[in-house]
């Protein structure tokens, strides 16, 4: 197997470790043509056949948010609250900010606050590519009824 072979299986994994499963609606917010077009794809080869990510004019709910943030994209606490409008309760959401020493790169102190401030947790960090960095953040998932 080839090293290029090697690192799209990496990466497929990544998109699957994340949690993205066949037959997902993902949402993507914040495209632009700095995004890490290896990782779209292969989240889009994660969720199946028709794995396209929907983009900010779906408006339907969506089973995940995939959401590029920069520094100079506005409020990141705004940008987390209108993502999780989005999706379903307990429904997760990848951010994805510029890695340490890139442009746009984003405090993990100001990502904490955000998430916390939105009423997300996160549960895992991952590097998601040469330039960008990762925060799986989860949506508060309902109380069952009868759970003790």
């Amino acid at each position: 197997m080839s090293a290029t072979a090697d690192h799209a299986e990496e990466r497929t994994s990544l998109a699957e470790r994340l949690g993205f499963r066949p037959g997902q609606v993902v949402q993507e917010i914040g495209y632009d043509d700095d995004v890490d077009m290896e990782l779209r794809e292969h989240i889009e080869k994660a969720i199946g056949d028709d794995g396209e990510l929907v983009d900010e004019d779906y408006d339907d709910v969506a089973d995940a948010v995939v959401l590029w943030f920069r520094e100079d994209d506005g409020d990141l606490t705004d940008a987390l609250v209108d993502a999780i409008a989005y999706i379903e309760e307990g429904a997760p959401i990848l951010l994805l900010t510029p890695k340490t020493g890139r442009d746009g790169y984003v405090e993990p102190s100001e990502i904490s606050d955000a998430a916390s401030t939105a009423g997300l947790t996160a549960s895992k960090s991952v590097n998601a590519g040469k330039d960008w960095s990762g925060s799986r953040l989860a949506t508060p998932k309902a109380a069952k009824a009868g759970k003790r």
